[in-house]
C-alpha cells in the first residue's frame, strides 16, 4: 500500500511543471486522471525528435519523462458538456492541479471558487508564470523567460569577459521542475491540513515566486551584501577548491567542503605546507586568493590521469568525481544498482528517487496513450457505451 492509495487527482495541467508534480502524486499512490484535448492532447506529445513507437502510435520522449503512473481522458471542456464531465469527476476528487492564465478556466465553471463550493474538501493547485495577483499576473510563463527574469541565468555561465562568456540558462527546465515539487509538497501539506480541518485550499503557485526561492545563498548573498553575486562558470562563490580540474586526460571535480579536507588534499598534491600558508590556511583566505590558489591544485593535478586521482580522493575522504555525459550516468554502476532506468511497457524510462522503508515510490503504469482511458473514466461515471459513443462522435471527447 502506497502512502497516498484512495487519493484521486484530477489533472488539468501540460507541459512540465504540473505534470511533473502529478507525476509525483501518481508514483506515490494516488489515481491521477489527466484531461487532454481530443485529438491533440498535451503540447508535450509533439514535441520531438526523439520518437518513441511508430506512425499515429509515437510519441515524443519529453512526454514519457513527465507522465508516468496516469490514466488520459481525452475531454474537451470548451464544449459545454465536456466542462460538465470535468466538473462531475472534480466533485469526486481530492485534488485538482491545473496550469492554465489567471482566470482561464472560470468561463468553463472549472476554476477554485466553483469547484471548491460544489466540493469544499478539494484541493486544487494553481500554477502560473507569476501569480494569481500583482502587476504581472495576467502574463504567460515560461521556464526560460523566468530564468532570464528571476536572475538564475546571471549566475550561470561563464563571466562576460571569459570566451563563451555571458549568462546562460540551465540545461533542463528547472524553474518548471522545481514548481512542480514545491507544488506537491504543497498538496500535501493541505491534504494533511484537510485531516484536521475537513476543508481544502487553494494552492497559489508561481514559477517567479520559486525562481526566486531557489536562488538559495545566491540571493542570501545578495541580500547581505547589497552586491550581484558574480557569474563564474563552474566555480563556487563561497568555497576554494571546488571546482573542475583538468587531469592528464580528462576533468574531474573536486569539492573541497572543509579545512580537513583541503589538509588531505594539499599533503595529496606533494605540497602539505600549503595549510601553514596564509593566503590558503583558511577557506576564507583561499577565497581571497582564488586565482594563485586554482593555479597551483591545476599544475598539481594535471600531472596524473583522472582514474588515479579519483581513486586517491576517495581513499581520503575528500568529494570528487567525473563529469559524465547523460548516457554514462543512466549506465553507471550506482544508477544501475538503485534501478534508477526502468522498462515499462517496452519504454525505457528514469525511475522515481523517492524510497520508503526500501520500497520504490514508483508507478508501474506506463505514460498514456492519448485518450487512452477516456471509456474507463466516464463509465465511472455512470455512462453507457452508447452514450460514450455519441459523446466520442460529437468530438466531446476522444
Amino acid at each position: 500500500m502506497k502512502p497516498l492509495d484512495g487519493i484521486k487527482v484530477l489533472d488539468l495541467s501540460r507541459v512540465l511543471a504540473g505534470p511533473w508534480c502529478t507525476q509525483l502524486l501518481a508514483d506515490l499512490g494516488a489515481e491521477v486522471i489527466k484531461i487532454e484535448r481530443p485529438g491533440s492532447g498535451d503540447d508535450t506529445r509533439h514535441w520531438g525528435p526523439p520518437w518513441h513507437g511508430e506512425g499515429d502510435q509515437r510519441v515524443a520522449a519529453y512526454f514519457l519523462s513527465c507522465n508516468r503512473g496516469k490514466k488520459s481522458a481525452a475531454i474537451d471542456f470548451a464544449q459545454p458538456e465536456g466542462a460538465a464531465l470535468v466538473r462531475q469527476l472534480a466533485s469526486r476528487a481530492d485534488v485538482v492541479v491545473e496550469n492554465f492564465k489567471v482566470g482561464g478556466l472560470e468561463k468553463f465553471g472549472l476554476d477554485a471558487k466553483s469547484l471548491r463550493a460544489a466540493n469544499p474538501r478539494l484541493v486544487y493547485a494553481s500554477i502560473t508564470g507569476f501569480g494569481q495577483d500583482g502587476p504581472y499576473a495576467d502574463r504567460a510563463g515560461y521556464d526560460f523567460i523566468i530564468q532570464g527574469m528571476g536572475g538564475m541565468m546571471s549566475v550561470t555561465g561563464l563571466p562576460d569577459d571569459a570566451p563563451g562568456g555571458g549568462p546562460m540558462r540551465v540545461g533542463v527546465a528547472v524553474v518548471d521542475l522545481f514548481t512542480g515539487l514545491y507544488t506537491c509538497v504543497a498538496i500535501l501539506s493541505a491534504l494533511y491540513q484537510r485531516e484536521k480541518t475537513g476543508e481544502g485550499a487553494h494552492i497559489d503557485m508561481a514559477l517567479f515566486d520559486t525562481q526566486l526561492a531557489m536562488l538559495a545563498n545566491q540571493a542570501s548573498n545578495a541580500l547581505i551584501s547589497g552586491k550581484d553575486p558574480p557569474r563564474q562558470g563552474n566555480t563556487h562563490p563561497n568555497i576554494v577548491p571546488y571546482q573542475p580540474f583538468d587531469a592528464a586526460d580528462q576533468p574531474i571535480i573536486i569539492a573541497v567542503g572543509n579545512d580537513r579536507q583541503f589538509a588531505r588534499l594539499a599533503e595529496m598534491c606533494g605540497h602539505p605546507e600549503w595549510t601553514g600558508d596564509e593566503r590558503f590556511a583558511s577557506n576564507g583566505a583561499r577565497v581571497a586568493n582564488r586565482d594563485e590558489m586554482v593555479r597551483l591544485v591545476s599544475e598539481a593535478i594535471r600531472q596524473k590521469p583522472a582514474a588515479e586521482w579519483l581513486a586517491q580522493l576517495e581513499a581520503a575522504g575528500i568529494p570528487a568525481g567525473p563529469i559524465n555525459r547523460i548516457t554514462q550516468a543512466l549506465s553507471d554502476v550506482q544508477a544501475q544498482h538503485r534501478g534508477m532506468v526502468r522498462m515499462i511497457a517496452g519504454m525505457p524510462l528514469v525511475g522515481s528517487p523517492v524510497r520508503l522503508d526500501s520500497e520504490r515510490a514508483d508507478s508501474d503504469l506506463p505514460p498514456p496513450a492519448l485518450g487512452e482511458h477516456t471509456s474507463e473514466i466516464l463509465s465511472s461515471l455512470g455512462l453507457s457505451d452508447a452514450q460514450v459513443a455519441e459523446l466520442k462522435g460529437g468530438g466531446v471527447a476522444g
